[in-house]
């Protein structure tokens, strides 16, 4: 971008010239239309010169905006699916589960406390001479809805599959898949929510989206796509940095 801004205004300074010579050295018959498209020229490639500056800053003005706006769908995305996986030991494959969870399940709240007991076994081997033992009692002291701890009064959580308003097309939608990796002999559950770059910016010059595409830096999103978790890794963090919300 900036070759091509020292280009253009080389270009201007060139036709500026032009301009002078033709007012100095041509004839005065000559000079009115061609002086008036020279400096037609020169407007054209200022106003060229503008956008080329201009137009990166726009778009990154716009896409920051959406980013945030999506990351926040996929940071509720991914508290849901972390709840989902406390209470039922995986991750939801599809959203209408993952919904139906949020309305209906439940936290239960425990209080771990430690005793000491009989050792009915030590006792007996040691001839009735009380023997005792360590043990930890788990209390359950009640239950709390999974939706009004995530959420509280918000009904966000019904559409955040979808994108934010103004954002992709019509009915775009995040995509997210769950499954497990085998370490060890163990499976592991594991998730993945994500929505690809070109979506989220398909209303944006496209010279610019191929260029964030291919963004490798760590003040920005790595990648074509934004993404919360892994099928592929045990993680449940996101792809953006910090400065776009908690990645973690």
């Amino acid at each position: 971008m900036f070759t091509i801004i020292l280009i253009a205004v080389a270009a201007i300074l060139l036709t500026i010239g032009l301009v002078w010579l033709i007012d100095k050295f041509l004839p005065s018959s000559f000079k009115p239309v061609l002086i008036i498209a020279l400096w037609a020229l020169i407007v054209f490639l200022g106003y060229q010169t503008f956008n080329s500056v201009y137009k990166p800053i726009q778009f990154n003005q716009i896409k920051n905006k959406r980013y945030t706006q999506v990351i926040d769908k996929l940071i509720d995305i991914r508290d849901a699916q972390l709840a989902h996986r406390q209470v039922t030991g995986k991750f939801a494959g599809n959203f209408e589960n993952l919904i139906k969870f949020i309305d209906t399940a439940e936290y239960t709240i425990t209080q771990r406390r430690d005793s000491t007991i009989i050792d009915e076994e030590l006792t007996k081997r040691y001839g009735g001479v009380e023997m005792t033992k360590d043990i930890i009692i788990i209390d359950t002291l009640g239950f709390v809805p999974v939706k009004d701890s995530l959420f509280k009064t918000s009904t966000r959580y019904k559409t955040m599959m979808n994108l934010p308003e103004g954002i992709g097309p019509a009915g775009a939608k995040i995509e997210m898949k769950a499954g497990t990796l085998d370490q060890s002999d163990v499976k592991i559950p594991v998730f993945e929510a994500s929505v690809k770059k070109d979506v989220i910016l398909s209303d944006q010059d496209r010279d610019l989206v191929i260029q964030e595409n291919q963004v490798v830096s760590v003040d920005g999103v790595n990648g074509d796509r934004i993404q919360v978790g892994s099928l592929d890794e045990v993680k449940t963090n996101g792809n953006w940095p910090k400065t776009f919300g908690s990645n973690e």
